[in-house]
């Protein structure tokens, strides 16, 4: 097998057994560790940790370890995440999630560096354009890395499947208590006492993910290849002198550009509606109603629906422009959220447990290809200001939505997404007149390739 493509290869499948863990566990946080909020807490503290690490770790680790050792380091981090669940506590999850949020920028900025620089190398060993070839390991890297949410629930449901206890055992008095006008209570605790899975159930899905991890970093400290190559030096050199206070200064000086500042609710938008899908449906409608053993279950569809979508939208957003997909995208969102205020989950209804997710993710695929797209095209020139922007603004939003999460009814924590959605569409309705006014007839079929490559922006 050519080397270059081993590479990709091992990078890929080790990204897809980590995030197989961590995937699986962010579902399961908002249920699996309800008192007192401490699932969403730490889901927040992660968020919080990945912007402070983004400013200044990556360009520190990557020039001191190289790419290799700067992935298989930072995957310690989520290994210490999936430790840190064996004994839940705020004096064991919180520091977890730190160290975990601090791996988070270093593992995919040295992942970005590691295969641009593969690409490179192979295009000009074979002769080949280097945009094309660095085009093609992402795509491959992507098609193995979005299948790991479905493995990630897969395993979650099928390990906590094992319990003996029904979803006919949940009363009618703790199913008054799903839903948007839950009754903020331990009603989520009730019913995972009651119908969820023992203690040796969740130290062996635990002990599964903490193997999948430790798998991950054997898979990348055994066979992927260290880059010994100028071009190596010369990118590191120059993250290095991109790095913090740079990086700091030009992501708040790029406010300065009307465009940004107008699409910092849609950025944040995508934080908030990924955090009520992670923090809130799992917990006040599925576990709630069905229990937490189909968590996984569900969150199966809206991976699966999320990976198709962006593939499909990501292709036909040549064709329909990208205006038309973001109204898609927000119909879609509004619908859920007006239905989810509306709907009194019960286990008699199971598909449309699925089917929410599923739209969900719909939806989601929208929010993540577009406004990855919409950042390329729109800051061109300013790419590295432009998506430490997006970063910057999109984890503050789950920050902030996993934060309130404990102490806001489910319909307030509806309400505010939707009016986020509304003040986002307005906003970036508001960028698309200035953009016609100042550039009419601007091209924009550039929109694909960018989406295809930038994708990855938008994932812990």
């Amino acid at each position: 097998m050519e080397s270059n493509l081993k590479n990709v290869l091992v990078i890929s499948f080790g990204f897809l057994l980590l995030f197989t863990a961590y995937g699986g566990l962010q579902s399961l946080q908002s249920s699996l560790h309800s008192e007192e909020g401490l699932g969403v807490a730490s889901l927040s503290v992660i968020y919080a940790a990945l912007i402070l690490s983004s400013m200044f770790l990556p360009p520190i680790l990557i020039k001191k370890l190289g790419c290799k050792w700067t992935i298989a380091g930072s995957m310690c981090c989520y290994i210490a995440y999936s430790l840190g669940n064996f004994y839940a506590s705020w004096y064991t999850l919180v520091p977890a999630s730190i160290i975990l949020g601090l791996g988070g920028a270093p593992l995919w900025s040295a992942k970005c560096t590691y295969l641009t620089i593969a690409g490179n190398l192979y295009a000009q060993k074979a002769g080949k354009i280097g945009r094309d070839v660095i085009n093609q390991y992402f795509g491959l890297f992507f098609l193995i890395f979005q299948s790991s949410g479905v493995w990630g629930n897969l395993i979650s449901s099928l390990i906590f499947g094992q319990t003996t206890t029904t979803v006919a055992e949940v009363s009618e008095e703790d199913l008054m208590c799903c839903g948007a006008y839950d009754c903020m209570t331990n009603a989520t605790a009730n019913t995972t006492a009651s119908s969820g899975p023992t203690k040796t159930l969740i130290y062996t899905l635990l002990g599964v993910y903490t193997g999948s991890g430790v798998l991950a970093v054997l898979l990348v400290a055994l066979f992927l290849d260290q880059i010994k190559d100028n071009q190596a030096e010369r990118e590191t050199e120059k993250m290095q002198t991109q790095s913090f206070w740079s990086t700091f200064l030009a992501t708040f000086q790029h406010l300065k550009d009307k465009r940004q500042c107008l699409l910092i609710p849609l950025t944040m938008y995508s934080g908030f509606e990924q955090a009520f899908l992670a923090g809130d449906y799992t917990k006040s409608y599925v576990t709630c109603a069905l229990g937490i053993h189909f968590v996984g279950y569900v969150m199966i569809s809206f991976s699966a629906a999320n990976s198709l979508c962006s593939l499909f939208f990501g292709k036909i957003s040549q064709f329909t422009g990208r205006k038309a997909l973001f109204a898609l995208a927000a119909i879609t969102n509004l619908a859920c959220i007006i239905a989810l205020l509306l709907w009194k989950p019960h286990p008699n209804q199971l598909a449309v447990f699925f089917i929410f997710s599923a739209l969900w993710g719909l939806a989601d695929a929208i929010w993540q290809t577009q406004t990855n797209a919409l950042y390329g095209v729109l800051f061109e020139k300013h790419k590295e200001a432009g998506f430490a922007n997006y970063r910057l603004w999109e984890s503050l939003g789950f920050v902030i939505a996993f934060g309130y999460s404990t102490f806001l009814h489910v319909y307030v924590k509806l309400y505010i997404v939707m009016a986020v959605l509304v003040v986002a569409i307005v906003m970036y309705g508001t960028v698309e007149y200035l953009e016609v006014k100042d550039l009419p007839g601007t091209p924009t079929t550039m929109k694909e390739a960018i989406t295809g490559s930038v994708v990855q922006q938008s994932r812990l």
